[in-house]
């Protein structure tokens, strides 16, 4: 589809997910973010349960009362001649595969970082995530309205840890209590805290020693001497900024500053949209990559969530644009079934809140109203050309459950419920093979209760839950299979595309069952 405008509205997005350990203030900079993107017009609080005021991005009641993000919110905003699209992805390890195909569908990263704490483990884990993709990643270190570690301490087990080159593009001028404000080195600035304390200067430029003026209060404070000499040391003795570097994904620019008050954030802000990678080309199953450039549309299904707006019981499907431009109405092939598809009630997001888009470009997330027609990892795409698009990341269940209605009059909500839910990807449907009973597979405990949560309130669906504790689960070629083969230690089953499995008591039955038939081939997802 011609678009005279397209190479310039590519250029314009800026697409990224926001990684973080729990409690590392994610959700409460995706906030701050919004705010100034004018997209909200005050920040809540993930600590909402007490206020009333609930985080724009939380939308699903169990997020509410839990205080947790368990899902991925697209938002949108335009900022500065950019238009942005955050995607705020799961904090809790429980759901980490859903975190892992929103970074697919992402063009950088955004790593929060509690001061205090550091690296933590899940942090690490998507990190890795990231880096094999080799898209940029810019570090928030949060929180540094308390008290927390040192920055050098901070800097060292980033790159230690994570095994990547930081360059900090400010230092923090104290913490907690002491906290004066941030030394701007890459702007050549300071920035205040308090700024009344200062005649409400909120900036004071250095000059080219990098200093401020000599007559200015802060000069006499002995934590903006030692900031100057710590300053001096990161600058002679560690990496130069190297902006080729930032975009492969070699080098993390770090940024200090709370979220929850709003300090450091806007800075942050204006410089990773400066340095932040516009779309990139996207790789197909053949190797071939398409250009965002390219004139047809093109894209891949990344999520799938269920009531949305539990009004109209409704099933978006989200899709990253690839190529092209998308318009409202117009025709697309499914790559999976070759079947045809009209685009016509297709929505942009602002969390809960969401209005039909009549048109969006490579960078942008749009969401496709669906009536079961797709699958996570579908490519959609226009013009006789077919593209498919590499598969998205998904893992092998460790934790399994027998699951059933407790009302046996209300078995049509419940199998309605636990398809829809099952195919937003975040749990796996099993059936015993024989009787036919149905086994939930999902990587943590609290994606059960999110789903007997949500199969009660958005399906009126009491569920009863059998656990089985965890299990090794095997995928086997159909032709393999002998009902023979099954025992109470490997237990046969089929997933929902009917591909035949063992469930493994654990790794002694699995090489057990591998010594005794060495001729069927067990596969696992990841």
């Amino acid at each position: 589809m011609n678009n005279p405008n397209l190479k310039e509205q590519v250029e314009s997005r800026r697409t990224f997910a926001i990684i973080s350990h729990p409690d590392a203030g994610k959700t409460t900079i995706t906030e701050q973010l919004l705010l100034f993107g004018g997209a909200i017009r005050q920040a809540g609080t993930v600590k909402g349960k007490k206020t009333g005021n609930f985080a724009k991005s939380d939308w699903m009641e169990i997020e509410k009362q839990r205080g947790i993000s368990v899902t991925s919110s697209v938002m949108q905003f335009d900022y500065d001649g950019k238009r942005v699209n955050i995607l705020d992805t799961p904090g809790h390890e429980d759901f980490s595969e859903d975190t892992y195909r929103t970074l697919m569908a992402v063009d950088s990263a955004v790593m929060v970082v509690d001061s205090a704490k550091g690296i933590e483990a899940q942090t690490k884990k998507l990190f890795q995530v990231v880096k094999r993709r080799g898209i940029p990643i810019f570090t928030f270190i949060n929180k540094l309205d308390r008290d927390g570690r040192e920055p050098l301490e901070l800097l060292e087990e980033l790159e230690e840890v994570l095994g990547i080159e930081s360059f900090p593009m400010n230092w923090p001028l104290g913490m907690g209590k002491g906290l004066e404000g941030i030394y701007d080195i890459h702007n050549k600035r300071v920035e205040f805290y308090r700024p009344e304390k200062y005649d409400n200067q909120k900036y004071i430029d250095l000059d080219e020693n990098g200093e401020i003026p000599a007559d200015h209060p802060l000069r006499n404070n002995s934590i903006y001497n030692q900031v100057l000499e710590e300053v001096e040391l990161v600058t002679e003795a560690g990496d130069e900024f190297d902006p080729e570097k930032v975009s492969r994904g070699q080098q993390t620019p770090v940024f200090f500053g709370s979220a929850l008050t709003n300090f450091g954030v806007q800075t942050f802000l204006e410089t990773f949209l400066q340095y932040a990678h516009a779309p990139y080309d996207h790789e197909t199953k053949d190797g071939e990559l398409v250009s965002p450039y390219e004139e047809e549309f093109s894209g891949f299904v990344f999520k799938i969530q269920a009531n949305m707006n539990p009004a109209h019981r409704d099933r978006i499907a989200f899709v990253r644009v690839c190529s092209g431009t998308f318009e409202r109405g117009m025709d697309v092939t499914l790559e999976r079934t070759k079947k045809k598809m009209k685009l016509s009630n297709v929505t942009q997001f602002m969390a809960d809140s969401r209005e039909n888009v009549e048109e969006a470009v490579a960078g942008d997330i749009i969401g496709v109203y669906d009536t079961g027609n797709y699958q996570i990892g579908d490519t959609i795409y226009e013009g006789k050309k077919a593209v498919a698009y590499e598969d998205l990341p998904s893992f092998t269940p460790e934790l399994f459950m027998k699951v059933a209605a407790k009302n046996v009059m209300k078995q049509k909500s419940f199998h309605k419920g636990i398809l829809q839910l099952v195919q937003e990807g975040a749990i796996q449907l099993y059936k015993t093979y024989l009787t036919e009973e149905y086994i939930l597979g999902a990587v943590g405990q609290l994606q059960f209760e999110v789903f007997q949560h949500r199969m009660l309130n958005e399906y009126n669906s009491e569920i009863v839950m059998t656990p089985m504790g965890s299990k090794i689960a095997r995928w086997i070629e159909p032709e393999d299979l002998d009902e023979k083969m099954s025992s109470s230690r490997n237990i046969l089953a089929r997933d929902r595309f009917d591909q035949p499995l063992f469930l493994f008591e654990n790794q002694f039955a699995e090489r057990w069952f591998a010594d005794k038939y060495p001729n069927v081939k067990l596969k696992q997802l990841m």
